[in-house]
């Protein structure tokens, strides 16, 4: 009899959990670690992910080709995942250990290597991880229902990654919070790789040739369009968390205390939340759900901007938090469906370099947000946290409120060249 926690969506989800974790931890603080609490400027920030990005070009579709290639008796991508489990703990705590007293040329250099370093684990773990999706859940119901329970679970890790985490290095410090994180993503990780049971037909099929792999996917309007717009959307994300910190001190002018509580207000709103996007992706389809979540998503960023103490911000918090469970619960739905149509289309599976290509352009907002930073910095004085210039206010209520919606429009404008890739409008095709 079949175990019924092999391939359930709340052990994917636990993935999800795994991952999310001390990757939210990363996301929300390493800005506030390396600029605001060692002083490495914005510019060279800029720099260090400016090169990432460019070393991200090809080692993601890289690892999706040569994901999609492999042939074990353990499947294609369980390998790659237990391989990076302790190589994702090491430079995770890598990020938030530099040695003290480091500044200047020194700092710059930690932070560049431990950046390409974790993100080229990371980049390994996320896109075997997003390539099992669509071949463990098949059906629109079955992944509305899988990604409801996985945004659930991503919902409460990055609750922990955003709101546990000030405390825990205002307590330990950020190296020992970093070692914290990291021995919770092993175990997590390692139940999730025991019950998960890849297709052994997918594994036994023939392996592509390197042109023929990318064809295809570089020839896919939707695809591109699809992942171009939530490369906006998901720049949106990051902002949000990492200009949270700075939000609490030069907007809200709350303690460093009292930033869990910001935090908590868009988290934990967004986990009952999942719960009315679920229900509009079985009433209205996943196309058109994900685009209507791009609208909403803009607008509830408007809030942020009227935000003058943690009374307000907490308001804003749980306005924008309805936004952002849109958006978490949508696009696994539709990224699937372009997979499933090109499987149709070619006969063959490739969820290893559609997930790579998708997943380097949407991580793209990366450099994204990092751009935002330095221009809307620039333009109000802001440098680090030694040098905040004369309006740090207008710098983060820009960065956290009007960034974001004009970000959120470009991608709903681009929603708009898109055609639905269900074969029958938004049904279960």
């Amino acid at each position: 009899m079949r175990n019924k926690w092999v391939n359930a969506p709340v052990i994917y989800a636990l993935g999800m959990f795994a991952m999310m974790v001390p990757s939210q931890a990363f996301s929300a603080f390493y800005s506030y670690y390396y600029v605001e609490k060692l002083g490495l400027g914005v510019g060279l920030a800029t720099i260090a992910r400016t090169i990432y990005l460019i070393w991200d070009a090809v080692n993601q579709p890289l690892f999706g080709y040569l994901s999609d290639r492999t042939r074990s008796r353990y499947g294609r991508r369980k390998p790659w995942l237990y391989t990076s489990v302790p190589l994702f703990m090491l430079t995770f705590i890598m990020v938030f250990s530099v040695p003290e007293g480091w500044s200047g040329g020194m700092l710059f250099s930690w932070f560049l290597i431990a950046l390409i370093l974790f993100e080229a684990v990371a980049t390994i773990i996320w896109v075997n991880y997003g390539a099992l999706f669509p071949e463990l859940f098949a059906g629109n119901k079955l992944r509305a229902k899988a990604s409801a329970v996985q945004q659930g679970f991503q919902i409460v890790a990055i609750l922990i990654g955003s709101a546990l985490t000030p405390i825990l290095f205002d307590l330990m410090g950020f190296s020992l919070m970093s070692v914290t994180y990291a021995f919770v993503f092993a175990l997590c990780m390692l139940i999730f790789l025991r019950f998960i049971q890849e297709n052994e037909q997918a594994s036994a099929e023939p392996r592509l040739g390197f042109m023929e792999a990318f064809r295809a996917t570089l020839k896919n309007k939707s695809f591109w369009i699809f992942n171009i717009a939530n490369s906006f959307a998901q720049t949106v994300n990051g902002l949000l968390s990492s200009m949270i910190p700075f939000y609490a001190k030069y907007v809200l002018h709350i303690p460093e205390s009292q930033v869990s509580l910001l935090l908590a207000s868009i988290f934990v709103s967004v986990i009952p939340l999942v719960a009315v996007w679920y229900a509009i992706v079985r009433n209205w389809g996943g196309f058109r759900s994900w685009r209507l979540s791009l609208a909403v998503y803009g607008l509830t960023a408007i809030p942020l901007w009227f935000g003058t103490n943690l009374a307000g911000g907490i308001v804003a918090g749980i306005v924008v938090g309805f936004g952002l469970a849109g958006f978490l619960v949508t696009p696994p739905v539709v990224s699937s469906r372009i997979i499933d149509r090109d499987t149709e289309t070619t006969g063959q599976r490739r969820e290893g370099v559609y997930t790579a290509v998708g997943g380097f352009i949407t991580r793209s907002s990366g450099l994204i947000s990092a751009l935002a930073f330095f221009i809307v910095g620039r333009l109000f004085g802001y440098v680090s946290g030694d040098d905040p210039g004369q309006n740090p206010e207008m710098t983060f209520k820009v960065l956290i409120s009007v960034v974001p919606l004009c970000l959120l429009a470009i991608a709903f404008v681009l929603s708009l060249f898109m055609k639905s890739p269900f074969q029958n409008g938004d049904s279960d095709a």
